[in-house]
């Protein structure tokens, strides 16, 4: 009787644990500033185990950060804050120039080449239980427009 009450126990427990998404981040990096400048992108490639969302980001250098998506229509290069951005199980989704990415507004420091700027990203899973991963991102010269290993 005792085997199956833990066992009983143990799938209980199992199957009401949190499914939290796991959320892995390679290459984050950000664009160096000027002296003056108030905004700049970070870039990084996402993957996710689960289905999930990117909800929010927050930097401590950045008044408002944003998920923004950058388009081309026609000859125009249009930039838009997005609410969320998917990130379907086990496929990766890069944040590069020229498409997704994160928008770092009002500066309250110059983003120096060299140096690390840390930022919070909030995953959301498909039961709305969220997360927050902190990543520190490279800092790259300015002309850089993507890493390539």
């Amino acid at each position: 009787m005792i085997p199956r009450l833990t066992t009983a126990i143990f799938a209980a427990l199992l199957f009401t644990a949190p499914a939290h998404a796991e959320v892995t981040v390679s290459d984050p990096w950000v664009r160096a500033t000027v002296p003056q400048q108030k905004a700049t992108g970070a870039f990084m490639k996402i993957t996710s185990s689960v289905d999930a969302r990117l909800v929010d980001v927050r930097s401590p250098i950045a008044e408002t950060s944003e998920i923004h998506e950058m388009t081309m229509d026609g000859d125009k290069m249009k930039m838009r804050a997005v609410s969320a951005l998917a990130l379907p199980a086990g496929a990766p989704v890069e944040l590069r120039p020229g498409g997704y990415h994160v928008m770092l507004l009002d500066l309250t420091v110059q983003v120096k080449e060299g140096s690390t700027v840390p930022i919070a990203l909030t995953i959301e899973n498909s039961r709305g239980e969220r997360e927050t991963l902190n990543v520190d991102a490279a800092v790259r010269p300015l002309q850089q427009k993507e890493h390539r290993h």
